[in-house]
């Protein structure tokens, strides 16, 4: 009996975090691979403010590159999203 128990828990554990999982996909308006390279575009510009500045002016450009990526991307999700 308590396999049957442990088993029950167990598949409702799975069923309730497959649900959660399409939920977090439908919040984000269908759009995770959206979602995803922003979040990407934000750490690689964290990473490259926390660079040394001597690059000759190639993480300056780099850092703005990425911060026009960054408005291309949010603009995108907001006309998928019908904004």
């Amino acid at each position: 009996m308590k396999m049957r128990v442990k088993a029950a828990l167990v598949a409702g554990a799975l069923v309730i975090s497959t649900g959660a999982g399409y939920g977090i996909g439908f919040a984000q308006g269908g759009q995770p691979h959206m979602q995803n390279a922003l979040g990407d575009l934000q750490a690689a510009r964290t990473e490259l403010n926390a660079a040394l500045r001597d690059k000759g002016g190639h993480r300056t450009a780099a850092v703005n590159l990425v911060n026009q990526a960054i408005t291309q991307v949010e603009a995108g999700i907001a006309i998928g999203a019908g904004y």
